[in-house]
């Protein structure tokens, strides 16, 4: 097997247990919060995207514009996301998080990721500055691949 045959596959390897971890706590969040795994994808939208039009949230969650307008309702009467007059279009609604909505989405990434704590103080010394050397390298790599995922959430 070739070296990068070796280091794809041990990153695949590193990848699954991570993905397994993290969306693991993150759907034991999602439930403990009473939320279903759609409405998290839009609180997470507007998290990272901002504001938008109901059509929008629609469009990326690929459901209806009646669908994506009672999830909107819903999260409106818990009080995580807000409906204002669009700047653009006063005829059109946008869609916002809250302050509790941003508050509860905070929270549940420190709860998805409360596992890698738990990781690190597993590591000796000497591994913990061998990932330290390593992986600013591997980041910066991801960072520099084209986005291949249509609508892919862009980097803050």
């Amino acid at each position: 097997m070739s070296a990068t045959r070796d280091v794809a596959g041990i990153v695949r390897q590193w990848v699954e247990a991570s993905d397994r971890r993290s969306l693991a706590q993150w759907r034991r969040f999602v439930r403990g919060a009473g939320l279903s795994m759609p409405q998290l994808s839009l609180l997470m939208r507007l998290y990272y995207g901002g504001g938008c039009q109901v059509h929008d949230i629609g469009r990326g969650l690929g459901v209806s514009a009646a669908a994506a307008s009672q999830m909107v309702d819903r999260l409106v009467q818990g009080g995580l996301v807000e409906r204002a007059e669009s700047p653009r279009d006063r005829r059109a609604r946008q869609v916002a998080l809250s302050a509790r909505g941003r508050q509860l989405v905070g929270r549940g990434m420190r709860e998805r990721y409360r596992w890698v704590d738990d990781l690190v103080a597993e590591l000796a010394v000497t591994t913990r500055a061998s990932v330290l050397r390593v992986m600013p390298s591997l980041i910066e790599a991801e960072k520099r691949l084209p986005d291949a995922i249509p609508g892919r959430l862009t980097r803050r």
